[in-house]
């Protein structure tokens, strides 16, 4: 029998799914910090420690299945796999809590903030409230499935962004000797 070499898409999806089941948690941690602050500061962190992760993925992607050697190229395509099998994942979780949990919680948690904006800004601050106004009744209005696509878009593009950084950092060319 001969041993099956996972493929690089096999190994995104892997590690596409980790990198979901990061992100679920972390979409989880959302709409709890609209009420308790530290759940807030924690999902902030956890944001922020996303490239962080998916440098630590695609260096381990290339040291267990590519014998610590991997071209740019493919540590790009890696990490844009990776990143998208991630986003389709959490959109499963981001569809599921819109449609059936959220029942316009987050929306009224931002209109209530807008409310306390309004009562405390200057006039100098009422166009750009004005605009945030418009910019969550657009949301607001949103199907559970639109509003997942709209994040799904979100996601792929900035792990297209992130993609790129990550692959540099991750290449390593054969040594010769």
């Amino acid at each position: 029998m001969t041993d099956h070499k996972p493929t690089l898409i096999e190994c995104a999806m892997r590690y596409g799914t980790g990198m979901g089941l990061l992100w679920a948690f972390k979409f989880m941690l959302f709409p709890l910090g609209l009420r308790i602050p530290f759940l807030q500061l924690l999902f902030i962190v956890l944001t922020l420690g996303v490239p962080i992760v998916g440098y630590v993925f695609a260096k381990k992607f290339r040291v267990r299945y590519c014998n610590n050697v991997l071209n740019f190229s493919r540590a790009f395509l890696f990490t844009i796999f990776m990143y998208m099998f991630a986003s389709m994942f959490v959109a499963v979780v981001h569809y599921m809590y819109f449609r059936f949990i959220d029942g316009g919680f987050i929306f009224e948690a931002y209109q209530g903030i807008i409310n306390q904006l309004k009562e405390g800004a200057g006039s100098e601050l009422i166009p750009t409230i004005e605009l945030l106004q418009t910019n969550i009744d657009l949301l607001a209005g949103l199907t559970p499935l639109q509003f997942t696509f709209q994040l799904v878009s979100s996601n792929v593009t900035w792990g297209m962004l992130m993609a790129l950084p990550t692959a540099l950092l991750i290449m390593r060319k054969e040594k010769k000797q």
